[in-house]
């Protein structure tokens, strides 16, 4: 199996540092830059191109993701992907990913001035003496020492934020629900739900993604539980505050101020919410540094980079199997998954909604195999059914469609025979089957099928012969002969039992005739892997 990307043309569809093309075509990758396409001109050019590169002006809908060829990457200059319809690059096996630390710095110092901003009101002073006044009273200011900092959100921003407002003296609390409260600690951080923040907090920041649970997290039911006069931030991702209902709570000075860098719409048209006097407003600038930029822009490009060489997919949101099947130690096993998958299949027949497969894994070297060995089997079992390209990326999602069921299960004291081995169970109506199969040096073997051992490696790898016979193995092999098997590069069986035996040969060219067996095997697949 190949796991490096063929990317041969990029399209760079967003205005961004000239490093970014430069390190492309440093490494021999076409390049070429086209901004401001509307979306028909997109799905027109979107063919031509291996991969695309976007920050947030280009909408990568399910209708371009569709209308892509060749499509294979597709990476963020910056954090957020809410401009990439994932699930649609998903099924299509289009590997998105972003440039999660790129723009941290610039991020976490643009929300620490915006907190300063609001403590003593700078924007609304200098517009006053730009004005020629000199309201000195009006624009009293509060200490941000000894103040309560809300941070929603305690991944790399979240952090940095925390570390930096420790500094003035503030009390950090925060809420992440990937982040124990021992964890939090460790950065001084107090740990709380959201339901205890809110009463508490002088001042709450997000940083997290906009998705379902956190879009309109602070609106009319948690603001009315904060403290009179709260002040609030976003650089983060327009939605998360629920734009109405902030404006409604500055009104009545529930709220005492709101400095945001995101909107709902951007550049944002609700005069409620830009025209008040208490919101301070910068125009999506968390990430706009000179030096965020040019290190998104190299980043972008040599994720890239590192994935047309197999080497990495540091950054790809959607593609944890492949991302294993690019580390040397994981790989044989993801070929293993994979061509046990397929062999299933052939046995079974092709799958269909009543498919069921269950993946288990055996001894303490690959208790955490079955992450992205689930991936590798369904994508060996959808292959024959899908007319989509199937990759490590798609198959769950196709096998989803289908109605292909999979679960996985870990044994960790496992038979001698099968410690460290990986067996496929699948069933299709009345018809199952059991596949046990390890790794041998790099090379993936069949061990068993249905309980019979194979007397010697199954290797699964180029052009595979498997059937089930009666007949004894010289037989086979003389009949095999006269179907054109002249070149057997190896040959293996089980031993006999009264339902027949397995018998399996690695051939250098396919078979050219297996239907000439079937007087002798009462099953017979042909492979090639």
């Amino acid at each position: 199996m190949k796991m490096a990307l063929s990317l041969k043309k990029v399209l760079i569809s967003d205005a961004m540092s000239p490093l970014c093309a430069e390190v492309l075509q440093a490494n021999g990758i076409v390049v070429e830059t086209k901004t401001k396409l509307t979306k028909e001109e997109l799905i027109g050019q979107i063919p031509n191109y291996d991969g695309l590169v976007v920050r947030s002006a280009t909408k990568v809908t399910a209708d371009v993701i569709n209308a892509a060829t060749n499509l294979k990457i597709i990476g963020r200059a910056g954090t957020g992907v809410d401009n990439i319809d994932i699930p649609a690059a998903s099924r299509k096996g289009v590997i998105v990913m972003n440039t999660p630390g790129g723009n941290t710095i610039s991020a976490v110092e643009h929300t620490c001035a915006l907190i300063c901003a609001l403590a003593r009101h700078i924007p609304q002073a200098h517009m006053s003496m730009r004005e020629g006044r000199w309201d000195r009273k009006e624009y009293m200011g509060t200490e941000l020492y000894g103040k309560t900092l809300a941070i929603i959100g305690l991944g790399r921003i979240g952090r940095e934020v925390a570390a930096r407002m420790q500094s003035f003296g503030m009390k950090t609390i925060g809420f992440d629900p990937l982040v124990s409260a021992e964890e939090a600690a460790e950065f001084n951080v107090r740990w709380l739900s959201v339901e205890d923040i809110w009463p508490v907090a002088d001042y709450i920041t997000v940083h997290v993604p906009l998705i379902p649970p956190t879009k309109g997290m602070l609106n009319d039911a948690s603001l009315a539980k904060c403290k009179k006069g709260v002040r609030v931030l976003n650089v983060a991702r327009g939605g998360i505050y629920d734009e109405d209902a902030l404006v409604r709570a500055l009104d009545s000075g529930q709220c005492g101020g709101a400095a945001l860098d995101v909107f709902v719409e951007e550049p944002p048209t609700k005069t409620s919410l830009t025209q008040h006097p208490n919101v301070i407003l910068t125009p999506h600038l968390g990430a706009s540094t000179k030096e965020a930029q040019i290190r998104v822009a190299e980043e972008i490009a040599q994720q890239f980079v590192d994935a047309s060489n197999g080497k990495s997919l540091f950054g790809a949101l959607n593609a944890q199997a492949l991302s294993n099947a690019l580390e040397p130690d994981t790989r044989p096993l993801v070929n293993l998954g994979q061509a046990l998958g397929l062999l299933a299949t052939s046995i079974v027949g092709s799958v269909k909604a009543d498919t069921k497969v269950q993946i288990i894994t055996y001894g303490d070297n690959l208790k955490d195999a079955g992450k992205y060995l689930s991936a590798a089997v369904l994508s060996g079992m959808v292959k024959s059914k899908s007319s989509s390209k199937v990759n490590l990326v798609n198959a769950p999602v196709l096998a989803k469609e289908i109605g292909l069921q999979a679960v996985t299960e870990h044994i960790e004291l496992a038979p001698s025979n099968l410690s460290n081995a990986v067996s496929v169970v699948a069933t299709a109506g009345a018809i199952s089957c059991k596949l046990s199969g390890t790794v041998m040096g790099t090379s993936p073997v069949l061990c068993e099928i249905d309980g019979s051992t194979f007397q010697g490696p199954a290797v699964l790898a180029g052009h595979l012969l498997l059937y089930k016979t009666q007949a004894a193995p010289a037989e086979v092999l003389a009949s095999l002969a006269g179907a054109g098997a002249n070149q057997i590069l190896s040959f293996t069986s089980t031993c006999g039992r009264t339902d027949g035996s397995w018998g399996y040969l690695q051939l250098v060219s396919p078979l050219p005739n297996p239907e000439s067996l079937n007087g002798q095997t009462t099953f017979t697949t042909q492979l090639s892997l």
